[in-house]
């Protein structure tokens, strides 16, 4: 059966009429694939380097954490600027400005002492935050049809791997090079992208801003922050980023304190961002033979069985990863196909993703500090399960409910 609730919008190819040339699809992939891994490796290749840089500048952990902790903080507070970059200068622009800052950012980091470290760790999280609005609006206005779930699919995907890339080769490479050369050599996925998208899309329009909002958005008179649609995106994106930041912290806490040794944690962080990269690029197939609701319904049960099992099965505790893997992979994806399935022009994307992404990051970087105080005040993990389970909850809910409006086609209903 085809997912009916996927219509492609008449602005999306008004979009496309526009376009000084249409870009070879099969090219354009590579640069969704390492712009796409640049957009986490640099932010995930501190974690395993955490205690050699805590011994090194003679810092303590708190202030190691602020590496990890910043960037996800500049997703919340950086999409207005990115959403104004996007706007003014145009998409093309922004994914260059974008992966330039982030190449940027990450050989200051590697430069000197904390100050540099602290100073290019902020510069990488706000030019990320430019890329992970800017990507998804690219392959909105490339790609048609299957192909953008398909692409989509393989841009989630393309994080996983980045995380993935950066989790098991920065440790070793740290150990050959020194710790300044590891966290500098995850460029390369920002500098081959934009090697490759230079010419591809021609010095002058990857250069040059274009700044035309206003008569490209005269149709669409009931801003974004007035739909309904788009907070019941953020809901679900925010209770998915919720449950994913606060899962990848303590699941291996969780697990420890069943007994294991310490290595079953780089156990469950393989598991987890390997299936995540499955259910990322098995989700789009989904969605175009069955539907969206179909994926929310079957990757939300998944993502339940993860504090529902740690709650009645602990110890099944390999089975709960794999399927936690799998469903934060899929539920990551399928919000992006909400926010692509609404169609408009690129600014309209834009904002659209702005918003969702902004609220939903803002929460998320609570996740694993909420759920922290609340094993540290209840000294057990029933509660922050629970608390994972509402979160859960809220991303169901608040997907089904938006991939009903997208179904029908309404969007105008103001708040």
């Amino acid at each position: 059966m085809t997912a009916p609730d996927l219509p492609e919008s008449p602005d999306q190819k008004s979009v496309a009429s526009r376009l000084l040339k249409p870009l070879p699809l099969a090219v354009l992939t590579l640069v969704v694939v390492f712009g796409a891994a640049e957009l986490r490796a640099p932010i995930l290749s501190v974690a395993p380097l955490a205690h050699v840089i805590e011994h090194d500048l003679g810092i303590g952990s708190a202030v190691v954490g602020l590496l990890t902790s910043i960037p996800v903080l500049c997703f919340a507070l950086c999409s207005p600027l990115a959403i104004w970059v996007i706007r003014r200068g145009g998409a093309d622009f922004a994914f260059t400005l974008s992966m330039t800052g982030i190449v940027v950012g990450t050989i200051v980091r590697s430069l000197g002492g904390l100050p540099l470290l602290m100073i290019g760790t902020a510069i990488i999280g706000a030019f990320v935050t430019i890329g992970n609005i800017v990507v998804p609006t690219l392959i909105a206005r490339e790609y048609r049809g299957r192909r953008a779930h398909t692409m989509t699919g393989v841009f989630t995907s393309s994080m996983t791997f980045g995380t993935f890339a950066a989790t098991i080769a920065t440790a070793p490479a740290a150990g050959v090079f020194g710790w300044q050369a590891a966290l500098a050599v995850w460029l390369v996925f920002g500098a081959v992208a934009l090697a490759v998208w230079l010419p591809l899309r021609g010095v002058r329009d990857a250069l040059g801003p274009r700044g035309s909002a206003g008569a490209q958005d005269a149709g669409h008179r009931v801003p974004m922050v007035r739909r309904k649609t788009t907070w019941l995106m953020a809901a679900a994106f925010a209770g998915q980023s919720f449950s994913f930041y606060a899962a990848t912290a303590w699941l291996p806490s969780i697990v420890s304190d069943l007994g294991y040794n310490d290595s079953v944690a780089g156990v469950i962080a393989a598991i987890f961002q390997v299936c995540g990269i499955i259910g990322s690029f098995t989700t789009p197939l989904v969605v175009t033979r069955m539907s969206v609701r179909f994926v929310l319904i079957l990757g939300g049960a998944f993502w339940l069985t993860v504090p529902i099992g740690f709650l009645l099965l602990p110890h099944a505790w390999i089975v709960w990863c794999v399927l936690g893997g799998l469903a934060q992979g899929a539920g990551l994806t399928v919000v992006f196909v909400l926010i692509n399935g609404f169609g408009g022009t690129e600014h309209v994307l834009a904002e659209r993703s702005g918003i969702v992404q902004g609220t939903g990051y803002a929460v998320a970087a609570a996740g694993p500090l909420l759920l922290g105080a609340l094993h540290q005040a209840s000294g057990a993990w029933a509660l922050p399960e629970v608390v994972l389970i509402v979160a859960l909850l809220v991303f169901i809910v608040s997907g089904l409910v938006a991939s009903r409006l997208l179904a029908r086609g309404v969007e105008v209903e103001t708040v």
